[in-house]
């Protein structure tokens, strides 16, 4: 990692899981990180939880990723602040467990789906590509936490994910849309799809899952781990996508 020493990593759903623990973990590897949730007190919590030297290089930033302007306003004070975003980290995602496509009443909770499974992580990865271009950066990085679900529909008895699967079937199309406009414009900066299977995170509601309530499941931190791996590959290696399950696991 001794490449990325003090340069800026932006990690979105900082609050709590994935982003939490992926946050603690760039942080503890030299990097300064940005993180950006909708819940400022859990980030001033995530803050004061780390030693003095890691907590210098800690900035949280209230932000919903599904809002634009919001996420306009945070990479515009990142550049300001900071010199700009090196790193991006589109961790924040939300499911709407039991919301079905033909459920009465669904419109708001499928439209949040989208709006920060898919259009949260379009804006974000705009904004930090024109960062990395405006600043002549040609060696930035891009990561999607995408699903397992977002390459195969998860059908088991008692789980109904709704929008979930589709959103993240449109991640999964959106990296390689993303791929091909990093070609065109001639850049070296990577971009990567990691997709875990589950995770024990405050996402899932375990005991709302009948027959679910044994399956085994990643920690946050083991998904962190696989994204610090992407991370300091060589210059000339990019890892497309990375899927990680946990042993036994079978959706």
């Amino acid at each position: 990692m001794e490449r990325w020493l003090n340069r800026v990593a932006v990690v979105t759903g900082a609050s709590s899981g994935i982003g939490a623990a992926c946050c603690k973990d760039l942080v503890a590897k030299g990097l300064v990180v940005v993180g950006l949730a909708r819940r400022e007190e859990r980030l001033r919590e995530l803050r004061d939880s780390l030693p003095a030297e890691q907590a210098s290089r800690f900035h949280g930033r209230k932000c919903d990723v599904s809002q634009e302007q919001e996420v306009i306003d945070a990479f515009a004070w990142i550049d300001a602040t900071l010199g700009g975003a090196d790193v991006l980290v589109n961790n924040a995602g939300i499911v709407r467990l039991g919301v079905g496509i033909t459920s009465e009443g669904n419109a708001a909770d499928l439209r949040a789906v989208l709006d920060t499974n898919v259009l949260g992580v379009s804006w974000c990865t705009r904004e930090a590509f024109k960062s990395l271009q405006k600043r002549n950066v040609n060696d930035g990085h891009i990561l999607i936490v995408n699903s397992v679900a977002g390459h195969r529909v998860i059908n088991s008895p008692g789980l109904t994910m709704g929008m979930y699967s589709p959103s993240k079937y449109a991640v999964t199309a959106l990296t390689e849309v993303l791929r091909h406009e990093f070609r065109n414009t001639k850049t070296q900066t990577k971009i990567t799809s990691i997709s875990p299977g589950a995770v024990d995170t405050e996402i899932i509601d375990k005991e709302a899952l009948a027959g679910l309530a044994d399956m085994p499941f990643l920690r946050a931190e083991d998904v962190a781990d696989a994204i610090s791996y992407c991370i300091q590959t060589p210059p000339n290696v990019q890892i497309h996508e990375l899927m990680i399950k946990p042993v036994g696991e079978n959706l």
